[in-house]
């Protein structure tokens, strides 16, 4: 069942067409096979997962994913891994728990193929790691994206359905825009997090599918609670106003926020341009949180000595920006506070995710923190402002640049609004069927 979506799969399980172990099975010789041209997967777990699975095949209630193959992402704790963050300064020592997302996607039946590559310390919009590079499956010179790029990779080439993924900065949508699938960043508070975690309250745990069906049914078993796309006629604002001066979407992104703008008037929605009031401090501000957040949560155990130096640079100006009271929570309240006035009188925000190309799939790791933030600013300016803000977003593909790689835009509401954006995606052919208008979603 290469290339079905999570929720045949475990349909099929539970509807004994197939079993766990089956589909398991043909994953892993589906990872094997095609992983060494994408570098999706820091760590295979073969024999586990083929022992979770004959488990989940013995239950009598085998859950809403049955036997799903699932990647998570290697940023938080699984059972028996060693949780890298990719890094060479992290602990070797095992986790003794599941994080709680894990905890109840492997209560649901899901079964854990493997642990997926990320930049150091989920920092960066590229995901290399001492061991490899994770490559968007569309076109393996560029990047996959980051931090969840490892797990971007594994959906848009089949190797999993439905991947774990978390967004600080944009963690997961900057992914799911380089690999044409979908990615959903809820908003504040709507799953688990472990103590100690989160970003300064920039970061959230999401999902990573190639449908509307998939990334609902993953999220409300993530949030332990229902999460079913809502549709109704919205009031939807298009801007492509960047918050960065000197990170100006080119032609491509404007064209593919276009494409999306005259398919939801053709839907019957009331579409209109309209800019959120982005205050001009906005980038400074997001500057010390991202570099602030990661300074605040240094992992346990951590030999600082063996970090990349990118990474010891973003450290030391994230211990400065702490210190000097940069990363003010007024002033992202104030943020916060505007944003929802936007809301006001619009339902659904589309921007775009990306303002450029993806980045090319090169070792960024060894290059210096100033190259690397350029980059991460002029390829992703868009994403942040909603972490800052709390907000639920969504990336959804948006058709092929010229340039031969997914364009995406996302889609963005109030706090709550996770049903909203997912009904809104729903609409739109190629979200609903990704062999449709806008090209196939890559397989390779």
């Amino acid at each position: 069942m290469i290339g079905a979506t999570a929720t045949e799969m475990a349909a099929a399980v539970r509807e004994g067409r197939t079993t766990a172990r089956e589909l398991v099975q043909q994953h892993l010789e589906h990872i094997e096979r095609v992983d060494p041209k994408y570098g999706a997967f820091r760590r295979v777990r073969r024999a586990e997962a083929l022992a979770e699975a004959d488990a989940v095949d013995e239950r009598r209630d085998q859950g809403p994913l049955a036997g799903v193959p699932v990647a998570i992402k290697d940023h938080v704790e699984v059972t028996g891994e060693v949780r890298k963050d990719g890094s060479l300064a992290t602990s070797a020592a095992p986790a003794t728990a599941d994080h709680p997302l894990v905890q109840r996607w492997r209560a649901a039946g899901a079964v854990v193929v493997g642990l997926t590559r990320v930049p150091e310390l989920c920092i960066f919009p590229t995901s290399d790691d001492p061991d490899g590079v994770a490559r968007s499956p569309w076109n393996p010179s560029y990047s996959a994206g980051g931090s969840s790029g490892g797990a971007g990779a594994a959906v848009a080439s089949g190797m999993v359905p439905l991947a774990h993924g978390s967004d600080g900065m944009g963690s997961i949508r900057i992914p799911a825009a380089c690999c044409g699938v979908l990615g959903l960043k809820p908003g504040a508070g709507v799953t688990p997090h472990a103590d100690g975690e989160g970003w300064l309250g920039l970061s959230e745990h999401g999902v990573l599918a190639t449908t509307v069906d998939d990334v609902a049914l993953g999220l409300s078993v993530m949030a332990g609670r229902e999460i079913t796309p809502r549709q109704k006629t919205l009031r939807i604002a298009i801007s492509s106003r960047s918050p960065v001066v000197f990170a100006q979407p080119d032609r491509e992104t404007r064209d593919g926020l276009h494409r999306v703008g005259r398919a939801f008037a053709l839907a019957g929605h009331s579409t209109f341009a309209r800019n959120p009031k982005i205050p001009v401090s906005l980038q400074t501000l997001a500057g010390a949180f991202w570099t602030g957040a990661v300074a605040a949560e240094l992992p346990a155990n951590l030999d600082e000595s063996k970090l990349q130096p990118r990474t010891r640079t973003h450290v030391a100006a994230g211990r400065a920006a702490l210190r000097a009271g940069l990363a003010d929570q007024r002033k992202r309240d104030r943020w916060r506070d505007q944003a929802l006035a936007f809301f006001d009188d619009v339902d659904l925000l589309v921007m775009p995710v990306l303002a450029t190309a993806p980045a090319r799939a090169e070792a960024w790791s060894a290059k210096p923190w100033w190259p690397n933030a350029q980059m991460s600013t002029r390829l992703a300016p868009y994403p942040g402002m909603w972490n800052l803000a709390g907000f639920p977003a969504l990336a959804v593909p948006a058709g092929v640049r010229a340039d031969g790689v997914p364009a995406s835009v996302q889609l963005v509401g109030p706090p709550g609004s996770e049903g909203l954006l997912l009904g809104a995606a729903a609409q739109l052919s190629w979200a609903r069927h990704p062999e449709g208008v806008t090209g196939t979603v890559a397989r390779p």
